[in-house]
């Protein structure tokens, strides 16, 4: 072959090569305009796909991508006050405030091929997260009296008494999820791992402890998103997550709730850090059900020998706010009249030694080996120690610490939790017996208290706002004299980006725990 033939040769190559690579360009331009967003969350697995079983702080910023409601938090945040149109167009309240009528969209597809949402998976939707037998979130429910199907796209809901709070319970969190009724139906106790909503993207797979796979929803309402695909790994390990944002192999993670990582990391400037709320309240949940923690002198003993300064300024200022009640800092409701536990490890011994335990005691307690749990259970480990108690921990993954504390496995149980930001949805819970752990109607009673049951009740129907007010005030009294639990601290929401993700929003808060993903999210290239 002469050089001119070769050299020939290689401008074919080299012009094949061009014409190879800039096909594939337009291909991939094509199917993936936003390419695919790699999400790193904390945690083993994520627990259930149900949107109204979803309780983790894992399995919620998945659900909160798959999904709508009938009306929506602004993207960025998670102020009642922000609540706009989403799956209904509008809605009307009668005069006494009774009656809600909503106008659904009309045209609104399902993920893959089951169809266009209707009047009739509206009522399903919500005649389903207010059954406690196939919803975590029954108790947001308590008001309706009725849920009714007007006309093909418009749904009447009657309430048994006026609930100026209602209309954020059918947000886009948790009960208010709006599912396809046939898939649910047909797809049973599948549906949990092959979830079918409205939301901008759609399940496409689950790998067991290592990532959901999500596809964007071509047909969304608001338009196609700009991301093609999300994969939302979950890695439990923070070093492990931070190492895989360091090499460039996820984009999005969740950060460390304290404040020398968001300083440090800041400070690197290789990462944008979103600190917002709502905060998940720490409460450190007496179990009142096993003996000794039924005697109020060994409960009053635990709260005094905690040290609540110590962990807030552990936490950090800017990702930390200290409580005051067992109902969360700034929800409509919350009273700290009954004042603090104070810190007085004298006392805590004292009261040991009255109730025939000089010597100090031993509890069996099980942790959650995530970096929100652990290292904070372990000061106040070191903490009880000083005043004679002893905590043997059973450190386990978070799915097991979920699945043990729901067994009534430990006596005392470190647990937290963004509620809508509202008294009743806190207490009722928390606090109410109907809620307590190994109940059938069980959510998240862990210390079994039932004090207060009568002013929790009565305050949900209360039409007057002032003596709505004197029943929570009154209950957070008596479950504070019971010492059913310890109120700590609200924990911030902490992420981080890289600079190539643009959110298409202001993140100031996240009901889900997590950054909305929405049609408007992009992903500059590498």
């Amino acid at each position: 072959m002469t050089c001119v033939q070769l050299k020939y040769v290689g401008l074919l190559a080299v012009f094949l090569a061009i014409t190879v690579n800039a096909a594939g360009d337009l291909s991939a331009a094509e199917t993936a305009p936003g390419g695919t967003l790699q999400i790193g969350a904390g945690g083993s697995d994520v627990t259930t796909l149900d949107p109204h079983r979803a309780t983790t702080s894992t399995d919620k910023p998945v659900i909160g991508l798959m999904f709508n409601g009938l009306v929506r938090f602004k993207p960025g945040s998670a102020d009642p006050k922000d609540l706009e149109p989403d799956l209904a167009e509008r809605w009307e309240t009668s005069t006494d405030g009774r009656v809600l009528t909503f106008f659904i969209r009309k045209g609104v597809k399902f993920h893959g091929d089951w169809g266009s949402l209707t009047a009739d998976d509206v009522v399903y939707s919500l005649t389903r997260a207010a059954d406690s037998s196939r919803s975590s979130f029954a108790a947001d429910f308590a008001p309706v009296e009725g849920i009714t199907k007007v006309d093909e796209h418009t749904v009447r809901i009657a309430l048994k008494y006026p609930d100026p709070n209602f209309l954020g319970r059918l947000s886009n969190y948790h009960g208010g999820n709006i599912v396809c009724k046939r898939a649910a139906e047909e797809l049973g106790d599948k549906f949990a791992a092959h979830p079918v909503g409205t939301g901008p993207f759609a399940f496409s797979e689950h790998e067991t402890q290592r990532h959901v796979k999500l596809a964007a929803n071509e047909g969304y309402f608001r338009g196609r998103p700009q991301i093609s695909t999300i994969m939302y790994r979950t890695i439990p390990s923070d070093s492990a997550r931070e190492l895989a944002f360091s090499s460039g192999e996820l984009d999005v993670i969740q950060g460390r709730r304290e404040q020398r990582w968001v300083d440090t990391t800041r400070q690197r400037g290789n990462m944008v850090v979103d600190v917002f709320r709502p905060g998940e309240f720490r409460t450190l949940h007496i179990n009142t059900s096993i003996p000794p923690l039924n005697d109020l002198r060994v409960r009053q003993a635990i709260a005094a020998a905690v040290n609540f300064d110590d962990l807030v300024q552990f936490v950090g200022k800017s990702v930390s706010l200290k409580g005051c009640s067992v109902v969360p800092p700034g929800y409509i409701g919350e009273d700290c009249s009954a004042g603090a536990y104070g810190y007085d490890p004298v006392k805590a011994k004292a009261l040991l030694a009255e109730a025939g335990h000089a010597d100090g005691l031993t509890l069996k307690v099980v942790v959650s080996n995530i970096s929100a749990i652990l290292p904070t259970m372990e000061i106040i480990q070191r903490q009880l120690a000083k005043a004679g108690i002893k905590l043997d921990m059973s450190v386990v993954d978070h799915a097991t610490y979920q699945s043990q504390i729901r067994g009534n496995a430990s006596a005392l149980v470190f647990y937290g939790a963004a509620r809508f930001p509202v008294a009743d949805t806190y207490l009722t819970e928390f606090y109410h017996s109907r809620s307590s752990i190994g109940t059938p109607t069980a959510v998240a009673n862990f210390s079994h208290c039932d004090v207060a049951d009568a002013e929790i009740q009565a305050a949900r129907v209360e039409g007057s706002v002032e003596r709505q007010q004197e029943l929570w005030k009154e209950a957070q009294r008596k479950i504070h004299d019971a010492v059913c639990s310890v109120p700590l601290f609200e924990l911030q929401q902490v992420w981080g980006h890289s600079k190539r993700v643009n959110y298409g929003y202001e993140l100031k808060g996240a009901m889900n725990l997590g950054p909305p993903i929405t049609e408007t999210t992009t992903l500059m290239p590498r």
